[in-house]
């Protein structure tokens, strides 16, 4: 299992161990980022030791690029390192800690980019990543639950300095609209759960309709065939076949893309249009994708 030496992660390596005697491992995911990493290591060497659990530091490097988002790029490498070190030593699945609070805070960021239902699904209780399944147990339980029990049990955790830092978007969340909503909706961490799984089915739902009509439309789509779509439908199979290049479209690129191939009606008609790295264009009767940095390489 993935162990930080946090609270959350603290209380699930003890349940797990206590769950599964003998046959649980942590891994200590070491980013370098901040003097603190290593007292986090320590902690996490003394609680692994005391409930006779095997730990593994990983070290990581989690720099990201210009431009980049740094809780991205850290999330990323992450979990490939988690999924890299599970695989050698033939290990595969990995719990993770995230809980209730965290899933709340999720699916806030995404109401706050204006993300579609694969943003308000916010965080799957499975997933799978680099050949090993990934699984969060703990996301109908609060964090304040979960941070008692260790303080009755008298049981060491660390509190990341980073997690108070509000330049972060997910701090402010955590340390300001949090305790609103808890004062507004008591219950909002289970209406909220409720809301991301109803988001998630009805995504499943859109999937399931977009590979039916992929099936119909063509690989890559024929532009006749999208038209014969109600304008949702094209969207919807558009945004499923340009992920399936790699490419994730804005609202504003989709919707230029649905203008365009409701204009294409003579046989002259041009398309092009930038979507992610690449570029959408019409090559006979057919869509086509062309991604510029995959060519590159």
């Amino acid at each position: 299992m993935a162990y930080s030496g946090g609270a959350d992660s603290t209380a699930l390596l003890l349940a797990a161990a206590e769950r599964w005697p003998g046959q649980v491992q942590a891994f200590h995911i070491h980013h370098g980022l901040q003097s603190a990493a290593d007292d986090f290591v320590r902690v996490c060497e003394s609680v692994c030791a005391k409930a006779a659990v095997p730990l593994h530091i990983v070290q990581v490097d989690a720099r990201h690029a210009s431009g980049e988002s740094p809780e991205d790029a850290a999330r990323r490498a992450r979990y490939a390192a988690l999924a890299t070190a599970a695989t050698a030593r033939g290990m595969q699945g990995m719990l993770l800690g995230q809980h209730a609070d965290d899933q709340v805070e999720t699916m806030l960021l995404a109401l706050s980019r204006g993300a579609g239902l694969p943003g308000l699904s916010a965080m799957a209780v499975k997933f799978e990543r680099g050949g090993v399944t990934f699984y969060r147990p703990l996301l109908q339980i609060p964090s304040a639950v979960l941070r008692e029990w260790l303080v009755r049990q008298r049981i060491e955790f660390v509190d990341d300095p980073t997690n108070t830092d509000e330049r972060y978007t997910r701090n402010r969340i955590r340390a300001r609209l949090l305790p609103a909503l808890a004062q507004a909706f008591p219950q909002f961490r289970a209406t909220f759960a409720r809301s991301a799984r109803h988001a998630a089915q009805a995504q499943a739902v859109l999937v399931e309709v977009a590979l039916q009509d992929l099936a119909t439309v063509g690989d890559p789509p024929a532009i006749k065939a999208l038209q014969a779509l109600s304008p949702p439908r094209q969207a919807n199979v558009l945004r499923h076949w340009l992920l399936q290049q790699q490419a994730t479209p804005s609202a504003a690129q989709l919707d230029q893309l649905l203008h365009q191939v409701a204009a294409c009606t003579t046989r002259g008609h041009r398309i092009h249009l930038k979507v992610a790295s690449g570029h959408v264009t019409r090559l006979g009767s057919s869509l086509c994708y062309s991604n510029v940095a995959a060519s590159a390489r």
